[in-house]
């Protein structure tokens, strides 16, 4: 017999056969003390129709022919089954319906489109498709209306599936596992995933608000959110630099960590890349020893961070001012149309990014005081503090953090993120190189070879005055001078090397030409004017120029000497002309 198979009796007419049964047996013995059974049977009758009995209760009136009937039933046995009033019970998941197959399957084909109609306009529209096929009889709205709920309890995994997609079958139907916390130390998963802010922050660019993005890192242990990055979007430098506050703050390295499958959680930074592994370079995870599992996309049951960041936003972005809501539905009723009343009171306070970090500080230091899920009789601190801590070495830290490209010498070095990276070392190359940068520090690159040696340390270049001399700063015009200087060692070095490959004539002329590009060096004086018209100089190295030519023992140039702004001119740009 299968499970299809099996008649389904409700407990109420088993209760209404064992009623019966009772009822049959005190009439059996209250005919045993009479000699007329007829008028016994009458008597018993009329006092069971009268009395206030619980199985009168359950059987109601009765009549002496159902009395004979019921014994007839019986024939002789106690087994109360046979007196189950015999209606007609559906299976195991059927449902007894007057509709007929076509009517249901015209009801349900609207009912479980993905557009989702209400139940009432799939009747309405059901019932006009009956007629227009000239059905007479057209069933009554309750009859469509119980068969669509009915279907719905019993069917659910169908009615989702059909209306809502295979992600709301798994978040609503499908049964899901049950991850026991308590078997974990912390430290052991750290779960990462990117936040964009309910609130508005000020753009610290355009000082305009703006929603930022937080990328956290969760300790599945503990639940306390061990390190965080607020950037106004979600991308590697954001969530490297989450990382490594996570690391600092545990003071340990986790064992896994569990992250969003989103393109900067996959990055090459984070990850192994072929490419690289050949030239002996590994992705950040594999660097520091952490296994990495990436959740399955549009999963947010799985991962346990999602339940801190709805906690987040009850807890402590709703109670801020700029709170603008995580959709069109939900967002605050000073930004509705027409709200003139809550628009003029509501506090236009917006938050900058540092002020953030505090509020956000603080309240962690509220939620980590609060009972530990995993540890119910400790706080999240108190869960927190009993890690291992492994005196992570910050320095080296910083260095396994470099991330790696693969890149190629140009004429102005090394070109990276929009901007030049160059050192006198790169100068005369021209082939690929591996250079390694901090995420945290782009003043400089490490620069290798292909095979992992050492090349250099180049420094990002910076962009010169336009008129350093006539209308920059001193800074500027040192700036400019500094990197003409270095041009021309460049030049010299490669006149120098190539001498060796060519003969005396060609020596002599390239020696020529470089006096002919040299004879008209950058001036650093300037012309006199006549005498009896008064000197205006623009700056003090125009004025020190001037006097040293004019008048040497001016007492304004003992002065001067003794000024930052003289040794950053002259005492840097003798040093420098001293080494070459």
């Amino acid at each position: 017999m299968t499970e299809d198979s099996v008649i389904f009796t409700p407990e109420k007419s088993k209760k209404i056969a064992l009623a019966r049964l009772d009822l049959l047996n005190q009439w059996k013995e209250f005919r045993r003390k009479s000699d007329n059974k007829l008028q016994a049977d009458y008597d018993f009758v009329n006092l069971h129709n009268t009395s206030n009995s619980h199985l009168f209760e359950i059987l109601g009136k009765i009549s002496r022919g159902t009395l004979h009937r019921w014994k007839n039933t019986l024939n002789g046995t106690e087994d109360y089954t046979k007196l189950i009033p015999q209606y007609k019970y559906a299976k195991v998941n059927e449902y007894r319906t007057i509709l007929t197959d076509e009517e249901i399957k015209i009801f349900m084909g609207l009912l479980l489109h993905p557009n989702r109609l209400c139940i009432g306009k799939a009747i309405a529209l059901t019932k006009y498709k009956l007629q227009q096929q000239g059905q007479s009889y057209i069933p009554a709205d309750i009859t469509f209306r119980k068969y669509a709920n009915w279907f719905k309890k019993n069917n659910y995994d169908k009615w989702v599936l059909a209306r809502d997609g295979e992600k709301a079958l798994s978040d609503k139907v499908e049964p899901y596992i049950k991850r026991d916390a308590s078997l974990l130390e912390v430290g052991d998963i750290l779960v990462a995933d990117g936040h964009v802010l309910n609130f508005n922050v000020i753009n610290p660019f355009t000082g305009k608000p703006t929603r930022a993005t937080l990328v956290g890192f969760l300790d599945w242990k503990s639940t306390a959110l061990v390190g965080y990055e607020i950037m106004l979007e979600e991308n590697t430098q954001c969530i490297a630099s989450a990382l490594r506050n996570s690391i600092i703050n545990l003071d340990m390295i986790p064992k896994i960590v569990y992250q969003d499958n989103g393109r900067a959680f996959r990055a090459k930074y984070f990850t192994d890349d072929k490419g690289f592994s050949e030239l002996g370079f590994n992705g950040l995870y594999s660097k520091l020893g952490i296994e990495t599992v990436f959740a399955r996309p549009y999963n947010a049951r799985a991962k346990v961070i999602e339940r801190f960041f709805k906690e987040f936003q009850e807890g402590f972005e709703k109670l801020l001012p700029s709170y603008v809501g995580s959709s069109i539905d939900n967002k605050p009723a000073y930004l509705m149309r027409n709200e003139k009343l809550h628009t003029q009171l509501h506090n236009k306070f917006v938050p900058t990014l540092d002020e953030t970090i505090k509020m956000i500080d603080m309240w962690l230091n509220f939620k980590n005081s609060q009972p530990c899920p995993n540890a119910p009789s400790k706080t999240i601190a108190e869960v927190l503090g009993e890690r291992k801590k492994q005196n992570v070495d910050i320095d080296l830290l910083n260095d396994l953090m470099l991330a790696t490209e693969v890149k190629t010498i140009q004429r102005n070095g090394i070109r990276f993120l929009n901007c030049d990276y160059f050192d006198e070392r790169l100068y005369g190359f021209k082939n690929k190189v591996l250079i390694k940068y901090n995420l945290f520090d782009l003043t400089s690159i490490k620069v290798y070879t292909t095979k992992g040696e050492y090349l250099c340390t180049a420094q990002r270049v910076t962009e010169t005055h336009p008129m350093a001399k006539l209308l920059g700063t001193v800074t500027d015009f040192e700036d400019y001078k500094q990197k003409i200087v270095k041009q021309r060692k460049l030049h010299k070095k490669t006149i120098n090397a190539v001498k060796t490959y060519l003969s005396n004539d060609e020596t002599k002329f390239l020696e020529t030409k470089m006096i002919e590009e040299n004879s008209n060096p950058v001036r650093t004086e300037f012309k006199v004017r006549s005498k009896g018209v008064q000197k205006i100089f623009k700056n003090n190295s125009e004025k020190y120029e001037y006097l040293i030519k004019t008048n040497p023992d001016d007492k304004w140039i003992t002065d001067f000497k003794q000024t930052k702004e003289y040794k950053l001119l002259y005492e840097a740009d003798c040093e420098q002309r001293a080494k070459t």
